[in-house]
């Protein structure tokens, strides 16, 4: 047991040592090769954002048109059955004057 606890406080200084040694960098000749790739893919990424950005600009166009034919298309079926409905307005009154004067010779 206390072989177990020695080592166990052992690893808790060793931890607390290497926890405070400074961070060691190392420098290579490839970071301008990585800032290179590093660029393309940047420029990848803001190719395919402009991209899509372009999509969405079209697509939003062409629903503007399809909503403007089917507008169109509406106004007119909407005409065309106004009209037809003030046909038979206009019949059923004809109806009607032509059976109040045939009430009127009788």
């Amino acid at each position: 047991m206390n072989k177990l606890l020695a080592a166990l406080i052992a690893t808790v200084f060793a931890g607390a040592a290497f926890a405070q040694a400074p961070a060691t960098t190392t420098t290579t000749t490839t970071d301008a090769a990585a800032a290179k790739s590093e660029a393309r893919a940047d420029a990848k990424v803001d190719k395919a954002d402009a991209k899509a950005q372009e999509k969405i600009s079209k697509a939003k166009a062409e629903e503007k048109a399809t909503d403007a034919k089917a507008d169109a298309k509406a106004q007119k079926t909407h005409a065309k059955a106004h009209a037809k409905a003030e046909k038979k307005v206009a019949d059923a009154q004809k109806d009607v004057k032509k059976t109040e004067a045939d009430a009127a010779k009788k």
